[in-house]
């Protein structure tokens, strides 16, 4: 009997110790961090000119003069191996016909003009001159204005918004509700500023899209993003929740210690952790890990040597295109890459994929964007621990089939303790630029049930 009670008391104190060093961790949630407004520019921070500017693209002769010049001398190409379609990356035969578009189709000033059709301005904030978009309704008699803020990624732009701003800023029939679209360049990307110092990353980008909706004159608004968009809209959420009325995302992502339990026991026996037969068709566990290992090189490279691979980028508009272009494909359909030509134009026009990759050249961007990613993939911002807090604010979240990962609705609740809309729809990463009438729809809709929450679908 002695030696029976001496074992309870053992296990006991293991499970003690178990549980205080193991799962009270993964369990316990952080205290949300006290994050400061740190100056992130050149300049003095007692001098910064916080009146908004109007603001037109105008890229000079010279530039595309130079780009003609270096698009003309890029041939030949390495020929890539027989039967490779996309498997080795992007195919040069066809990399081929897309710079001789570019050099003998592609017209820049129109694109300009197209780009230049919605408002767009800057203003300064914590040191960084913001450059975005604003579209206001043009009717609004009778409904109700929502300011959205929308987030873009990497390798995206404002660009890949276009279509889908008219949805939203247009009255749509039996809704009462029409947005005020609000869609800044990220720091580092197209027009807008990059940081002189390290640290800016996604938490930070938080920071600087609160205070930069404060400075636009709003403060109180819904967001919305995809990519790391998601992610800044996200930590917005978390950390500033009194601001956001309600957050969307077409990538939500989880990344708390119990969400990635969950996730690697998914990934041994599916039926486990997945009831919904959606869930299963649509969450191939068996391919997950192979599919992320395989499109996920670039984020090891861009986490760890951003400005050595940034220097061929912005030497190379070739070099840069094919960068760019090869994610518009794999991550739109995997199965793309068995295409010869990718299937890149399938949902969205070679002119189009152009105009982002332009927005990067003329900018000389790309080596600041890819900072975005040794920025955030690091200790300094893992210690912040914000990934494991609560988001409390209404959420919605639109599942796209073949975005790069599908979160489980008892995996995205873990993060989102207010989950008021999940959705899965077709489509790929590029959610704005491949279904933007889908997209927006699914927006509204969640919209309404953060301003209605009595009103049933």
């Amino acid at each position: 009997m002695g030696k029976g009670i001496l074992i309870a008391v053992v296990v006991a104190a293991l499970s003690a110790v178990t549980y205080l060093k193991l799962v009270r961790p993964i369990l316990e949630v952080p205290p949300v961090p006290k994050l400061g407004d740190t100056w992130w520019g050149a300049g003095d921070p007692t001098k910064e000119d916080t009146k908004i500017h109007p603001f037109k693209i105008n890229v000079s002769d010279e530039i595309l003069k130079d780009l003609q010049q270096r698009l003309a001398n890029a041939l030949p190409f390495q020929e890539p191996l027989e039967n490779a379609k996309q498997h080795y990356g992007i195919n040069t035969k066809h990399l081929k016909n897309i710079v001789n578009f570019w050099r003998t189709k592609y017209n820049w000033r129109e694109r300009e003009k197209f780009l230049n059709q919605y408002p767009q301005f800057t203003v300064s904030v914590q040191g960084l001159k913001i450059h975005y978009l604003h579209i206001k309704p043009k009717e609004t008699k009778g409904l109700k204005v929502l300011p959205l803020l929308i987030l873009h990624g990497w390798p995206g732009s404002i660009r890949e918004f276009y279509e889908m701003i008219p949805f939203l800023t247009t009255p749509q029939k039996g809704r009462n509700v029409v947005f005020e679209v609000i869609v800044p360049s990220l720091p580092g990307y197209g027009f807008s500023d990059a940081a002189v110092r390290p640290g800016l990353g996604a938490v930070e980008m938080a920071v600087v899209f609160k205070n930069f909706m404060s400075r636009i004159g709003y403060e109180k608004y819904y967001t919305q993003g995809g990519d790391w968009g998601s992610i800044i809209v996200q930590h917005m959420a978390t950390l500033f929740p009194e601001k956001i009325k309600g957050t969307h995302s077409n990538m939500c992502f989880v990344n708390t210690p119990l969400a990635n339990v969950k996730e690697f026991i998914g990934s041994i026996y599916p039926p486990l952790v997945i009831e919904k037969e959606n869930e299963l068709a649509a969450y191939p566990l068996s391919n997950k890990f192979y599919y992320l290992m395989l499109e996920m090189g670039y984020m090891h490279l861009q986490a760890t040597k951003p400005d050595t691979v940034g220097v061929a980028l912005r030497d190379s508009p070739v070099g840069l295109a094919a960068y760019l272009l090869e994610k518009f494909s794999t991550w739109t359909n995997p199965e793309w890459k068995s295409l010869d030509d990718g299937g890149l134009t399938k949902k969205i026009s070679l002119t189009n994929l152009l105009d982002n990759v332009m927005i990067y050249w003329v900018t000389r961007s790309i080596t600041t964007s890819m900072r975005l990613y040794s920025e955030s993939f690091n200790i300094a911002q893992m210690n912040l621990k914000v990934d494991r807090i609560p988001i409390e604010v209404p959420s919605g979240c639109a599942r796209f089939t073949k975005e790069l990962a599908f979160p489980l609705e008892w995996v995205l609740k873990d993060k989102y303790k207010n989950l008021i809309h999940l959705t899965d729809l077709e489509g790929g990463h590029f959610a704005a630029f491949e279904e933007p009438k889908l997209l927006a729809e699914d927006i509204y809709v969640f919209a309404e049930k953060v301003e209605n929450p009595k009103k049933t679908d």
